[in-house]
């Protein structure tokens, strides 16, 4: 059987690898097996906190393009060990990825973590749902103002961690927030505190 790194591993990659010295250790690689197949209990709880991945699609004629997808905590949902699903929100109605998907199945998924400096890859297909209130319920949190226009299930045929090496540590507003907020408690107490000192009062 073909492991499965070779749906990235294509033949010109492998020689390219022989070229530049790496291809040794990933034929080892390739005798386990290749990439992973099935979503595990840590890949699941790393997904579970994301609130953003971009979804890779291309066109029958192999145009590829790339679609950052955002939400709540969770907006990539774990259905089983090989399915992901997504709540498809109303954005620009150019339906790039939605028209992709019904000529070319095929899909990538590319999480990032900056704050944590780690990058997850999927490989798989793509196949877009409509009118399935049961899946979608398993898909939207009712908090989240987006509209909903549809869902997308997401196959996985195999999937890889990146190395964290050039990622730089970014952090959003809300995971900095509670840091300002103290840092801003703690001024406005030794502001007070000098206040008192320079009136006498301290």
């Amino acid at each position: 059987m073909r492991p499965s790194s070779d749906i990235a591993f294509s033949p010109s990659v492998k020689a390219v690898q022989e070229r530049r010295g790496s291809r040794a250790g990933y034929a080892k690689m390739e005798t386990k097996g290749g990439f992973a197949t099935t979503i595990d209990e840590e890949l699941a709880a790393f997904i579970a906190e994301q609130r953003a991945f971009y979804l890779a699609t291309a066109s029958a004629d192999g145009q590829p393009y790339i679609q950052h997808r955002g939400g709540p905590k969770g907006v990539l949902r774990v259905l089983d060990d090989r399915t992901l699903g997504f709540a498809d929100f109303a954005g620009n109605r150019q339906y790039i990825s939605t028209g992709n998907l019904a000529d070319n199945p095929k899909a990538m998924i590319f999480l990032m973590d900056y704050a944590n400096r780690q990058r997850v890859k999927l490989w798989g297909t793509a196949r877009v749902v409509e009118d399935d209130s049961e899946l979608l319920e398993r898909l939207v949190d009712p908090e989240y103002p987006g509209k909903v226009e549809r869902a997308i299930v997401f196959t996985v045929e195999a999937w890889d961690i990146n190395c964290p090496q050039h990622i730089r540590k970014r952090f959003s507003q809300r995971q900095v927030q509670p840091v300002v907020e103290q840092l801003q408690r703690r001024i406005a107490e030794l502001e007070e505190k000098l206040a008192k000192l320079q009136s006498g009062n301290g």
